[in-house]
């Protein structure tokens, strides 16, 4: 089994690149899933939150990602606040669904904050896929995005360079899809599947 991070800024195209490596055959396990799965009404993670943060991150009874987005990305202790709850929880369902996996798989794992958590020693070999700022924020930008929301994320996350150092190959994503997709093949066929298999041996 192989473990494989896949990182990148928002809007770099590392879901893309993970739907890709889902279509090869290798596992893929999407960080930003599990951290939405894992705070649903009726789990403890969402009653910590409630609890936490208060009934204005809800609307009609529900956990409202943009409130509570809103409030963690204006104030830093907050985001690390919702961070130690959500992230132990993350952990542990992606532990279990790496159990589950075959002992043959290439596990995916696509998390953006890898190099903000130092979760590198946790992966065999680590991905970053990277695109020029104004092309991420105008990808950003058409899903509907307001630029302020932009800035808040774009300011807590890792530079593009910082992820770079510390990947083992760097996918850059300012071109076309089927660019991309030839970066995902020649990875996933000349390094990872032999990689996989000879842990295997």
């Amino acid at each position: 089994m192989l473990k494989v991070a896949l990182t990148g800024g928002i809007g770099s195209g590392k879901s893309v690149a993970g739907d890709f490596f889902e279509d090869l055959g290798a596992v893929v396990i999407d960080a930003d899933q599990l951290a939405r799965a894992v705070v649903e009404r009726g789990t403890e993670g969402f009653d910590e939150l409630v609890s936490a943060f208060g009934d204005e991150i809800l609307t009609n009874g529900l956990l409202d990602r943009a409130k509570l987005a809103e409030i963690v990305f204006a104030d830093k202790q907050k985001l690390l606040r919702l961070e130690a709850i959500i992230h132990p929880r993350v952990l542990q369902a992606f532990e279990e669904i790496v159990e589950a996996s075959p002992l043959n798989s290439v596990i995916i794992y696509q998390i953006p904050i890898l190099v903000e958590k130092a979760a590198k020693d946790r992966f065999d070999y680590v991905i970053t896929v990277t695109a020029p700022l104004e092309v991420r924020i105008a990808r950003l930008k058409a899903r509907g995005m307001k630029s302020y929301e932009i800035d808040a994320r774009l300011k807590a996350q890792a530079s593009d360079s910082e992820r770079s150092d510390i990947a083992d190959s760097v996918f850059e994503n300012s071109g076309d899809l089927d660019t991309l997709l030839r970066q995902v093949e020649n990875i996933y066929e000349d390094v990872l599947l032999p990689r996989a298999e000879a842990k295997m041996a």
